[in-house]
């Protein structure tokens, strides 16, 4: 399953963002060379230690990954690198601030002319278009801004506190669009033989999912409002308790499904043609009355009775996992969906990338999570550096 083998990836990266969409271009078996500040790296690398010393989310983001530093400032730097990617690379991945990349050489005007080719793809908070740059286009852009900026966390939390998603879902949406768009982009280049540029700006893809509120709230009229984990426009949909102390997850889709509920599970069979109840939008207006209701009805079971009933009346439901409890979810067990890879500190668990390919295809790439600057000699010396060049390098601080 590598699909993308023989493509080379140079990414000037950090954070989540580019480098999530970089790591999936490895999981299908392209080779992605990350550029690394010397004695630093990406400063994702310092966020905790909770990963056997190695920060979490750079765990997740650059395994299968060739890490090498380069002080992209220093005039020698700035030879390698151009060097790397004129000689090397299929695709330039990067999210430095706006006009970063453009400033060192590495934008896609200068490039193009000398490797038509070639695709670069530029990350940013809020798009950087030369032509059209917007009013945002050099503020600073973190997942919890753009959260906000995209209206997300305004429609997230409870009546009383709005909230951000937990995962830096920001970041992870500017990936999987650059990801996806590298991927379209490469299918043109087989066809055309022309590279281009992608410019990825995370709060259009942030807004992009958050479309539903958007249409919802159309001209002018009241957004979703905060509802906590139920669902905002659907009800009965959220965590209901049950008598032991355990919480339940359910959602109703139809009438049909109402009914099953109001027989089996609370076993009121009456409750299905309560004129307060015949309609998801009445439903949702008397949430409270109905809530009271369920609660009352769970409150002699325990939350694996509600579930049993549940499971009988064919309603959709689900525990609320920890992330224990995830690690340990039998559903990935069965399935086969946990690896290992290596890593500095050794072997570490990792997910396989969702999506399965049958036949003879085999497994995605599931390749080291790289120590900072692991592969600078052996990329350099297979630019041409001898051994003496790339120690001047490393004595002049440029590596």
């Amino acid at each position: 399953m590598q699909p993308l083998k023989g493509i080379t990836v140079v990414t000037l990266e950090h954070a989540i963002a580019a480098p999530f969409a970089t790591r999936q271009l490895a999981d299908l078996g392209a080779r992605v060379i990350k550029i690394e500040r010397p004695g630093s790296g990406d400063f994702a690398r310092g966020y905790d230690q909770r990963v056997r010393g190695l920060a979490s989310h750079f765990v997740w983001t650059n395994r299968s990954k060739e890490s090498l530093t380069l002080d992209v400032k220093h005039p020698e730097a700035a030879k390698v690198l151009e060097r790397l990617v004129l000689e090397k690379a299929d695709v330039v991945v990067q999210n430095l601030a706006p006009g970063a990349a453009a400033r060192l050489g590495m934008g896609y005007e200068a490039l193009s002319p000398r490797k038509p080719g070639l695709i670069v793809c530029d990350i940013s908070g809020y798009g950087d278009d030369p032509v059209n740059p917007g009013p945002y286009r050099d503020k600073k852009a973190y997942d919890l801004l753009i959260q906000s900026e995209a209206g997300f966390v305004s429609v997230t939390g409870t009546p009383d506190e709005p909230c951000k998603a937990g995962p830096s879902i920001a970041d992870i949406a500017a990936g999987m669009y650059a990801y996806t768009n590298i991927l379209a982009a490469l299918m043109q280049r087989s066809q055309t033989g022309r590279g281009q540029r992608i410019d990825i700006s995370m709060l259009e893809s942030l807004a992009e999912w958050t479309s539903y509120p958007l249409y919802y709230a159309f001209e002018g009229a009241a957004p979703p409002p905060r509802t906590g984990a139920s669902h905002a426009t659907i009800y009965p949909y959220g965590p209901f308790p049950a008598g032991d102390g355990g919480t339940v997850m359910l959602g109703l889709q139809n009438e049909r499904e109402w009914a099953s509920f109001c027989t089996t599970v609370l076993q009121q069979p009456t409750l299905a043609t309560d004129p307060r109840f015949t309609a998801n939008f009445k439903r949702v207006a008397e949430r409270v009355a109905l809530r009271q209701i369920i609660v009352d009805a769970f409150a002699p079971l325990t939350a694996a009775q509600v579930v049993t009933r549940l499971e009988q009346a064919q309603i959709a439901n689900a525990q609320v996992n920890t992330m224990a409890e995830v690690w340990a979810h039998p559903q990935l067990q069965a399935r086969g969906r946990w690896t290992e890879v290596g890593s500095p500190q050794g072997p570490l668990p990792a997910m396989l990338p969702p999506g399965s390919w049958g036949g003879e295809a085999g497994g995605p790439r599931m390749d080291p999570v790289p120590a900072l600057g692991q592969h600078t000699d052996a990329i350099l010396a297979e630019l041409g550096y001898a051994a003496g060049d790339i120690a001047a390098l490393r004595a002049a601080q440029t590596v």
